[in-house]
């Protein structure tokens, strides 16, 4: 799975109770025409058929049901992997759900087909019940600034660090990185004092271009230009971090579910990661968690954030039902709901002023979940839509390990993933 399906998969694999919906939903929206709902759709989530889940997704469901008498809906479940493969599959057979779970980069890839909604020709009032930046996310400006989904829920997390392995490779725990110049600088102090841990665990992935503060497209969302002059920047520190062994060969290979297992095993200082992480690791790496540091997320500009949003099936035989429930699953008290029981974060306006994201009761959770809180609020979408979940990021990674094995320049790396992506998306466009 590619490096953004494992962020999408996190998010889709969340621990999630059963959910009491009685009173939620009420701004179920009727068709423009003014008639009631009624009939059938079939709508479709990733991953989240599970004992967890369930209760969540049958009552929300009953309880659309119950306020729409004649509508039926019909809940599907695809698992994680393979997941875009699958909607591509059924979008071409003209099989796909009226409703689906997907990320932005899925959602171009069949915008650009035309299988999906434009939600803001269709829905022009929708705009203004979910934060701007959760809308513009699932705007493409690369296809004619059309929004191809409700947007749903939100993650984003600080940075977690071993603070065991900073003071045993002679680093000060108390001054843990905030910056990529602190984390590059300690990174190579580690590097030289312990030769089995690292701070870093795989090469920089295209959120991380963007964090750094490299402009990743240009104004026409048609074309990339991450490999300017600070994108090889970027990649060049990763390049001198990797000739001081602060990073190893298999770091050149290693996906997001690789770190992750490092930083639980003990082997690795520094791990980014999302609101859900801390809870993660106290059941997962106990020894691990007793040496715990938290920092913000790491970044230049803005942090980075995932969403995941609900699209409408533009050759849908009942589009007005899809709509309503699209708006209805978004809502704010069924995002609220969904936040407080996922650890996610809800794209609908408003909801993040709830003392939920903004009252501390001394909790370390709570302290995780308030600092990322205040982080959604500034951090950007930073993976583009038109970027490709599997093949234009394997290139990118391909051809950054390239340029730290010395087979090509930094500047020739980028080059080459920049001419892959236009030529792909072009191909496509």
């Amino acid at each position: 799975m590619t490096t953004v399906g494992k962020g999408r998969a996190l998010m889709a694999g969340l621990a999630l109770g059963s959910l009491l919906l009685s009173g939620c939903g009420a701004d179920t929206t009727p068709p423009a025409s003014g008639g009631a709902l009624s009939g059938s759709i079939k709508f479709q989530t990733w991953n989240l058929k599970n004992e967890k889940f369930t209760p969540y997704f049958t009552e929300l469901i009953a309880a659309f049901e119950k306020q729409n008498p004649g509508t039926k809906i019909t809940w599907v479940d695809q698992p994680a992997e393979g997941y875009q493969d699958k909607l591509s599959a059924d979008a071409a057979a003209g099989a796909l759900p009226d409703v689906v779970d997907m990320g932005p980069e899925a959602a171009y890839t069949l915008a650009q087909a035309g299988v999906l909604l434009d939600v803001a020709k269709a829905d022009p009032q929708a705009k203004a019940l979910y934060l701007d930046k959760a809308w513009q996310a699932m705007t493409f400006g690369g296809l004619g600034g059309g929004t191809y989904g409700y947007p749903w829920y939100l993650n984003t997390g600080p940075s977690f660090f071993n603070k065991a392995l900073f003071d045993k490779c002679g680093l000060d725990p108390d001054k843990l990185p905030a910056t990529y110049d602190d984390l590059f600088s300690q990174a190579e102090t580690m590097a030289k004092n312990c030769s089995e841990v690292s701070m870093i665990a795989r090469m920089p992935v295209i959120e991380m271009f963007g964090e750094y503060g490299v402009p990743l497209m240009d104004a026409t969302g048609k074309k990339f230009i991450y490999n300017d002059a600070k994108g090889a920047e970027f990649v060049e520190r990763f390049k001198k971090l990797y000739a001081s062994k602060g990073l190893t060969p298999q770091a050149l290979n290693n996906l997001q579910t690789k770190e992750v297992e490092e930083f639980k095993a003990g082997r690795l200082a520094y791990l980014s990661g999302s609101s859900y992480t801390l809870n993660d690791l106290k059941d997962t790496a106990p020894e691990v968690y007793k040496s715990l540091g938290i920092g913000p997320r790491i970044s230049t500009a803005a942090p980075n954030m995932y969403i995941e949003s609900l699209v409408v099936n533009a050759a849908g035989e009942n589009q007005p039902l899809a709509t309503a429930f699209a708006k209805y699953v978004t809502n704010p008290a069924n995002q609220l709901a969904f936040a407080q029981k996922a650890s996610v974060f809800p794209s609908s306006a408003g909801s993040m002023e709830e003392e939920y994201f903004t009252k501390d009761d001394g909790d370390p959770a709570t302290k995780v979940r308030l600092e990322s809180a205040a982080q959604v609020k500034k951090a950007v979408v930073w993976w583009p839509p038109a970027f490709s979940g599997s093949a234009d990021a394997e290139t990118l990674r391909e051809q950054i390990a390239q340029a730290l094995l010395g087979k090509k320049t930094v500047q020739q790396a980028l080059d080459e993933s920049v001419r892959y992506s236009d030529e792909r998306l072009a191909a496509h466009g």
